[in-house]
C-alpha cells in the first residue's frame, strides 16, 4: 500500500511537470518546424517531421489513403504521441502495458495500463485508457522464454510469434497449430497469455538479382543500402545481415568499387555494416522517388500504429504501418529476434533497404512475404540496435555527427551524443538528471534540456 501511494505521487508529480509538452493535442495540427528561442519545442518540432519530404508523402496518400494534409498530420500527431506515451511509460512503472496509434491521421492514442487507478492519468494526457490483465514486462518475459525455447526447436511450421499490444497477448503465427502449442509449452507460456493463429506463407528474405538503385556483394547477389552511418572517420551504410558477410566486397549500383562487409549477424539478428572507401561519401538522406534526397533527422523509434515508408533498390517507396515492435520470424537459414513488424510490402532486391517515419530512421528491411503487387508484410531490423550493436553513428542533417563529442562544448555529464538511448535510461546533463521516454541515437541539438519529446527531467 505504502509503494502504492508513493508511485501515485510521483506519478502525478511527472504528469504536471510535462503538462506543457502536448501543446496542440493528440488530434490537432501541430506544426513542425524550429520552434522560437522563448518556448519549449513540440515533439513534432524536435522530430522535424515537417522534413518528410513530397515522395514520402506521396506515398502515404497512395498506400494509406491519405491526402496530403492527413499525411502531414499525421505525422505530427505521431511524434506527439510517442512523447506522451513515453511519459505515461515512465510515470505507470510496471504497470504499463504498451500504447498504440489509431485513426487516419493518428489522432488517437491508447495507453494500456494494469491498474484502474491509473485511468485518471492517461486521459489527462489526451489518451485514451485500457485497462488490461498481463503488464508489458509479463509480456516481454513471455515471449523471451518462447525466444528461448525456439533454440531448441524447428519452427518452421510456427514461423512468426510476436508481443500485441493490442490484445494483450503473446501470438504465434502458426502453418501447423500443433506446432504453435510446442512452442508455448515448451516455453512455459500460460494459454491465457497466448493466441495462436493460422498462417498459410513462409516468410522469406528478400535478397536475390533484381534492377534499381543498390549494391552488388562480391559482383553477384544484391541489396539496397540502408542507412549511411559514421564510425570516428570511416564512413559506410547500415544494411541486413543476410546481404553478406564479413569480408565481402561490395561495388555501388554504377559497378564502381565500394566497400568491405566489416561486420554480419544473420541468424538470430539481421544487421550489417559496410565501410566505403574514400570515394564514397557518407550523405544524411534515403533515396527517394525520382532520385530525390529524403533527409534523416534521427533514430526514434515510431509506436505501433504509427505510418512507416521503405525505399527499396527493387520496388522504390511504398508505406503502412507498425504493426507489432518485439517480433520473432523464423526463415528457412534460421530465427532473427527482435525485428519489428510492418504492413509495408517488399520484394527481392529490397533487402537491407531503409524504413522511414517522417524524418526518423526505424530499421533495415530482413524479410517477409507476399509482393508489392497483392499486398504483403515485412520485418525490419531497428536501425538503433545495429548502431549500437557496431558503434555507428546515423549520418543526421541539423547534428555534428562526431559521435560523442560537440567540441568540449558538453557541460559535465554522462549524456554522450553518439550513444543509443532506451526508454528508463538515465543521463545527468548540466548538472541534472534526466530519463529517456523514446529509444534513440543522441547527436549534438538533442542535448536533453532541448528536446523534451525525448528526455523528461527527474
Amino acid at each position: 500500500m505504502h509503494h502504492r501511494h508513493r508511485h501515485r505521487r510521483a506519478m502525478g508529480a511527472a504528469v504536471a511537470a510535462t503538462a506543457a509538452l502536448l501543446v496542440a493535442g493528440l488530434s490537432g495540427s501541430a506544426s513542425a518546424g524550429t520552434a522560437p528561442a522563448d518556448r519549449t519545442p513540440t515533439a513534432a518540432e524536435s522530430l522535424r517531421t515537417d522534413a518528410a519530404p513530397p515522395a514520402l508523402l506521396k506515398a502515404m496518400q497512395r498506400d494509406l489513403g491519405l491526402d496530403r494534409q492527413q499525411a502531414e498530420r499525421r505525422l505530427a500527431n505521431e511524434a506527439e504521441a510517442g512523447a506522451t506515451a513515453g511519459l505515461l511509460r515512465a510515470a505507470l512503472g510496471g504497470d504499463f502495458a504498451g500504447a498504440w496509434v489509431d485513426g487516419a491521421e493518428s489522432g488517437t492514442l491508447t495507453v494500456a495500463t494494469t491498474d484502474a487507478d491509473d485511468v485518471a492519468a492517461i486521459e489527462a494526457r489526451g489518451a485514451e485508457a485500457r485497462v488490461v490483465r498481463h503488464s508489458l514486462a509479463d509480456l516481454d518475459a513471455a515471449k523471451a522464454r518462447m525466444d528461448k525455447a525456439a533454440a531448441g526447436l524447428d519452427t518452421a511450421d510456427a514461423p512468426v510469434w510476436y508481443v500485441d499490444t493490442r490484445t494483450n497477448t503473446v501470438v504465434v503465427e502458426a502453418i501447423r497449430p500443433a506446432a504453435a502449442r510446442s512452442l508455448l509449452a515448451a516455453a512455459g507460456v500460460d494459454r491465457s497469455l497466448a493466441r495462436v493463429e493460422s498462417r498459410t506463407e513462409r516468410p522469406r528474405t528478400f535478397y536475390d538479382l533484381r534492377g534499381g538503385e543498390a549494391y552488388y556483394i562480391n559482383n553477384s547477389s544484391r541489396c539496397s543500402i540502408g542507412f549511411p552511418v559514421t564510425k570516428g572517420t570511416q564512413q559506410g551504410f547500415a544494411t541486413a545481415g543476410h546481404c553478406g558477410r564479413a569480408g565481402s566486397s561490395t561495388t555501388g549500383s554504377n559497378q564502381v568499387a565500394q566497400g568491405t562487409f566489416q561486420g554480419s549477424v544473420f541468424p538470430g539478428r539481421d544487421m550489417a555494416w559496410v565501410a566505403t572507401n574514400s570515394n564514397w561519401t557518407a550523405t544524411p538522406y534515403v533515396n527517394g522517388a525520382g532520385g530525390q534526397n529524403v533527409q534523416v533527422t534521427g533514430s526514434t523509434a515510431a509506436a505501433v500504429g504509427a505510418s512507416v515508408c521503405r525505399s527499396g533498390s527493387t520496388t522504390g517507396w511504398h508505406c503502412g504501418t507498425v504493426t507489432q515492435l518485439n517480433t520473432s520470424v523464423t526463415y528457412q537459414e534460421g530465427t532473427v529476434s527482435p525485428v519489428t513488424r510492418t504492413t509495408v510490402c517488399a520484394e527481392p532486391g529490397d533487402s537491407g533497404g531503409s524504413y522511414i517515419s517522417g524524418s526518423q530512421a526505424q530499421g533495415v528491411t530482413s524479410g517477409g512475404s507476399g509482393d508489392c503487387r497483392s499486398g504483403g508484410e515485412t520485418f525490419f531490423q531497428p536501425v538503433n540496435a545495429l548502431l549500437q550493436n557496431y558503434g555507428l553513428t546515423l549520418k543526421t542533417t541539423g547534428g555534428d555527427d562526431g559521435g560523442g563529442d560537440d567540441g568540449g562544448q558538453q557541460p559535465g555529464g554522462t549524456w554522450a551524443a553518439g550513444t543509443v538511448y532506451q526508454p528508463g535510461d538515465t543521463v545527468t546533463y548540466g548538472g541534472a538528471t534526466y530519463r529517456c521516454l523514446q529509444g534513440h541515437q543522441a547527436y549534438a541539438g538533442w542535448e536533453p534540456p532541448n528536446v523534451p519529446a525525448l528526455w523528461q527531467r527527474v
